[in-house]
């Protein structure tokens, strides 16, 4: 099974499935040198995790994501030798999915990935899980931590759930410190009593429609601090690696950069970004440019600007909502996908945005240093 694998110098690979004895990632290329901890790694693992703050939003399976790091350490330092980390499953209940053994879930990879390899781990999607993310975010916090080295931050949140769009960067009632507070993610206090209200209504059903049900949403994504020049121009454009990066997220449908779609319907007099500094062969950061529609990135490539891009993400398969599927005869069967689900993924996607955003800046980063042949340091 080829695919369990993401980047060039700074590389990863994640391993585990859904109701396994673990999850976890290796990380080959990390610079030696860069003080890491547990901590700094089960502090992202926490955004990611559902728990009692979560309230209405997320999956009632606690598990309690603390990672062991086995190698590539030495006394709080990195080696530069690969670094293992391992993130336990305590509280997966397998039981639950017996009854959906010889079904094929709507919405789900159930049939896909049985047409591709002949069996399929029923147990909770096994590989296909969102729990494959622990791993993702496990080693998006060891890139952070260089990129904060580097004076480059990555911050997500989400901007949108079940139709409910929040304010997003430079417009009134934005607040990212907020977006830290409530159990959604978005920036907004406002907002997050609007999508509580909202989400509330898509559990216990309202005007003629069933209960059960999910929601899908929007995660923003925007890194800052970056110099100009990172990304490769060609297959490997800045933007190209983050579309595979995020695409990859399971249930994420669609990535837009700067003005993204919008920009289909504006013209080049107003969509057009123009330069206001020349380039810095040091790498500018800051305001290089009068406006950002193009997301950072031009030609490809780093333009000193915030690299700013949003994720759309489908409704959560997993719903009590009766369906209709077929079982493995090919019979017709009706399903209501019982046990612990979200019921927006939204809010836990954008961890896993932030951590897949970092893992590709890092990497580029690194890639950077061998096309000039100078440190970057910013």
């Amino acid at each position: 099974m080829p695919g369990n694998s993401f980047g060039t110098i700074f590389r990863v690979t994640t391993f585990g499935e859904s109701h396994g004895l673990a999850v976890g990632c290796v990380i080959d290329g990390c610079p030696a040198g860069i003080s890491l901890s547990t901590d700094d790694i089960a502090g992202e693992l926490k955004k990611r995790r559902p728990g009692p703050m979560a309230g209405p939003v997320s999956s009632a399976r606690f598990e309690e994501d603390e990672p062991e790091i086995l190698s590539g350490l030495y006394e709080g330092t990195t080696l530069g030798t690969p670094i293992a980390i391992i993130i336990r499953n305590n509280d997966q209940h397998s039981n639950d999915y017996d009854e959906l053994k010889d079904l094929y879930r709507p919405g789900h990879a159930d049939w896909s990935w049985e047409a591709k390899y002949g069996l399929r781990d029923h147990r909770g999607g096994g590989r296909s899980s969102g729990r494959e993310t622990a791993g993702r975010v496990a080693a998006g916090a060891v890139a952070k931590v260089f990129l904060r080295s580097l004076g480059v931050t990555v911050r997500a949140w989400a901007a949108a759930i079940a139709g409910i769009e929040v304010p997003g960067p430079g417009e009134e009632g934005f607040d990212l410190d907020e977006a830290e507070q409530n159990p959604f993610c978005v920036p907004c206090k406002k907002g997050a009593e609007q999508i509580a209200a909202k989400l509330k209504e898509i559990r216990a059903g309202r005007s003629g429609l069933p209960g059960g049900d999910s929601a899908g949403g929007i995660a923003s994504c925007r890194i800052s601090g970056l110099p100009a020049g990172l990304g490769e121009p060609v297959f490997d454009k800045f933007g190209a690696l983050l579309g595979h990066a995020i695409l990859s997220i399971g249930a994420c449908k669609g990535i837009e950069f700067g003005s993204g779609f919008a920009s289909a319907a504006s013209r080049g007099s107003s969509n057009n970004d123009a330069p206001i500094l020349p380039p810095d062969t040091r790498g500018s950061t800051g305001n290089t440019f009068r406006t950002n529609n193009s997301g950072g990135m031009l030609g490809g490539i780093s333009n000193g600007m915030d690299v700013f891009f949003r994720a759309a993400f489908k409704p959560v398969a997993s719903i009590a909502a009766d369906q209709t599927t077929i079982d493995l005869k090919g019979d017709t069967q009706h399903i209501s996908v019982q046990g612990r689900h979200d019921l927006c993924i939204v809010p836990r996607a954008a961890p896993v945005v932030e951590a897949m955003a970092a893992l590709v800046t890092a990497d580029l980063l690194l890639l950077q240093r061998c096309a000039r042949g100078v440190s970057l340091q910013l």
